[in-house]
């Protein structure tokens, strides 16, 4: 029996190990790509408005970005990696709470009109290519019309929803509901 015990242990310690080195990789990913956009003072200050529950815009970039990267590996997409992380951390760059209305800025309809605020606010501080842009207009498919037409832009699209609905049910780690007594 112990000898079982022993091998499970060994076997979790290891699937941790290559985890950890995975999710280390990922972030190298993201800040040799996206340093620049990391450091910034408005990426930042999105940390101030709420996204989805009590995740804020920049955490929520972040981990679209993070799971991009993972979720492309794991299907072997090939992709730019410099577009893919460089999209994934602007897609959401409206730079606005949108949870906080007002006559000036009612917010209405956020999810049909924040990836063209997104990509306007991107375009004045960064040099996006193409498939960035594309990335950032098209991540709300099906409700922006027209669908993604580059695998980037599919990749962040469905880490988008993926990591939206985590946040929304409260599953991402650290942010679980507790259970009423």
């Amino acid at each position: 029996m112990g000898s079982i015990k022993t091998y499970l242990n060994a076997h979790r310690r290891e699937r941790r190990r290559k985890f950890f080195e995975k999710q280390k990789k990922i972030q190298n990913e993201l800040n040799h790509y996206g340093w620049d956009i990391l450091h910034s003072e408005n990426f930042d200050s999105s940390k101030n408005n709420m996204q989805h529950g009590r995740i804020s815009v920049k955490e929520h970039s972040i981990q679209v970005a993070r799971q991009s990267v993972a979720l492309a590996e794991l299907l072997g997409i090939e992709h730019s990696r410099r577009d893919l992380v460089r999209g994934a951390l602007l897609h959401d760059y409206f730079l606005y709470d949108w949870h906080k209305v007002d006559k000036e800025n009612p917010h209405r309809l956020h999810g049909f009109h924040h990836p063209a605020r997104a990509l306007k606010n991107a375009e004045r501080e960064y040099e996006l290519t193409e498939r960035q842009k594309e990335i950032i207009i098209k991540h709300m498919w099906p409700l922006t019309i027209k669908p993604p037409m580059c695998r980037e832009a599919w990749v962040v699209t469905a880490a988008d929803k993926y990591c939206s609905l985590l946040e929304t049910i409260h599953l991402q780690k650290g942010h679980r509901r507790k259970k009423k007594k």
